[in-house]
Formats: C-alpha cells, sequence, structure tokens
C-alpha cells in the first residue's frame, strides 16, 4: 500500500463528473486502500478518487476523529437519496490546503452505494458525518466546496488563491 499524490485546486478533473464504477476487481481494491492510506497521511476525514487523479465514483470516509464510534467507510457509485435542514459549519478540503470556509450543508442524509466488496449499503446520517458524505459525493460530481459558496465570496476566493499561488 502507498500514499497517492493528492489534485490540487484548480486541477480539471476536480472540476468533472466521475464515471460510475462497473467493476469491483483487484485494482480497485488497491485504489481503495492505497485512497484510505492516503486520506490517514493527509490528516483528512474523506477522499474522492478524482482527487488522487482518478474519475471513478469511490469514496472513503473516516470521521472518528470526532467521533470514536464510528467505522471507516467506503463508498462505491455513491448518491444522497434523501436530505433535511441545513446548518452552517466550517469546512475544509485536502485539495485546497490551508483554506476553510463556513458552508451550509443538509444536517441529516441518506446515501445509497455499495461497499468495497459490492454489497448495497445505506447510510442514514446526521451533524459531521453528513457533512462528510456531502462534501465527498459533491467531489464525485465535479463540484468543489468553493463552488457551494456565495458569488463574492467565491470571487475573493479565487483572487487571494491566485495571488498565494504567484
Amino acid at each position: 500500500m502507498s500514499a497517492l499524490t493528492i489534485v490540487k485546486y484548480p486541477e480539471k478533473i476536480l472540476k468533472e463528473k466521475t464515471v460510475p464504477v462497473k467493476n469491483i476487481d483487484g485494482g480497485l481494491q488497491k485504489l481503495i486502500d492505497d485512497m484510505i492510506d492516503t486520506m490517514y497521511d493527509s490528516l483528512g476525514v474523506g477522499l474522492a478518487a478524482n482527487q488522487v487523479g482518478v474519475s471513478k465514483q469511490l469514496a472513503v470516509i473516516d470521521v472518528s476523529v470526532r467521533d470514536e464510534k464510528s467505522p471507516l467507510i467506503v463508498l462505491v457509485n455513491p448518491e444522497i437519496v434523501y436530505s433535511e435542514g441545513e446548518v452552517e459549519a466550517e469546512e475544509g478540503c485536502l485539495s485546497i490546503p490551508d483554506y476553510t470556509t463556513v458552508l451550509k450543508r443538509a444536517v441529516k442524509v441518506c446515501v445509497k452505494g455499495l461497499d468495497r466488496e459490492g454489497k448495497p449499503v445505506e447510510i442514514e446520517a446526521e451533524g459531521f458525518l453528513a457533512r462528510a458524505l456531502q462534501h465527498e459525493i459533491d467531489h464525485l460530481n465535479g463540484i468543489l466546496f468553493v463552488d457551494r459558496m456565495g458569488r463574492i465570496k467565491r470571487e475573493f476566493f479565487k483572487k487571494r488563491y491566485a495571488r498565494e499561488k504567484a
């Protein structure tokens, strides 16, 4: 197992919708293991496949840093089937290091997909896990957390980011 390179904003793959996984095979299992290692090495709580340069609907999430009872989650072809409420909280992203902002997200979500063995899973979550699920599924749909900011705040971010990277 090895850590992968995390793709950074504004790389094009981060803005593209990923492709559904058709086969859960040894190659996918290795990618899952490498993504888990990468997420932990980067001190993240979630990682989508396109964040490591792979256009597949695959995400790994582990929010046990905030909720010790929460297990590692591997989601293949996930989709949000239900969401409820709204709450604001600070959010960051491994693909946009050193930047956080307050965003509105649903308080509760229900997500369906497959586990790493290809078995159907349904996860009902609220709080931090719900936020992490929404964030990673957004990635798989080519949406970054900065895309969810208001227009003025987003323009300010882009100017600041360009200035810092120049």
